[in-house]
């Protein structure tokens, strides 16, 4: 009986959380666009943010909750970041492509971040987008920059 309630429970807890995912950015198919960043940059240590500009809005996540909000070295001396957070900066206009070395076992992070240029086509608000990496064998900030604007461009923004 313990086991059909914490099955249940589970279940309920995941279902709260899908429901509270992100749509994905207007005229995109979040399915399409999840596809080509794990193929970019996808790993298990990875998250990527498309926030609406000015408001911060989330309109897309990549990776898990836990890993977007999680502090990672900021690579500039000053302290932790998550991606939660330079996707607010991100949305403010802040641009940023760096890596350096994470405490301990934690390997390398990179860190990429800037407004996402959207095809003469697209509809919707303008868009930015912060993403971060940790692992012993992490892209440069400028490598996760490159493969993300390919992935957003292959998956129609």
């Amino acid at each position: 009986m313990r086991t059909s309630l914490t099955v249940l429970a589970v279940g309920l807890a995941s279902l709260a959380l899908a429901a509270c995912e992100p749509a994905g950015p207007k005229g995109v198919d979040s399915e399409l666009l999840t596809q080509q960043v794990s193929k970019a940059i996808g790993d298990p240590n990875t998250c990527v943010l498309i926030v609406e500009k000015g408001s911060a809005q989330v309109v897309f996540r990549y990776g898990d909750y836990m890993t977007c909000a999680l502090g990672r070295p900021a690579c500039d001396g000053v302290g932790t970041l998550s991606t939660d957070d330079l996707a607010k900066l991100a949305a403010a206009g802040d641009m940023r492509t760096t890596s350096c070395d994470a405490t301990g076992d934690a390997g390398r992070v990179g860190w990429a971040s800037g407004p996402i240029t959207r095809s003469a086509d697209a509809s919707g608000p303008d868009l930015a987008y912060a993403a971060n990496m940790q692992g012993p064998s992490v892209l440069p900030g400028r490598e996760i920059k490159i493969r993300l604007e390919g992935a957003f461009r292959k998956a129609g923004l």
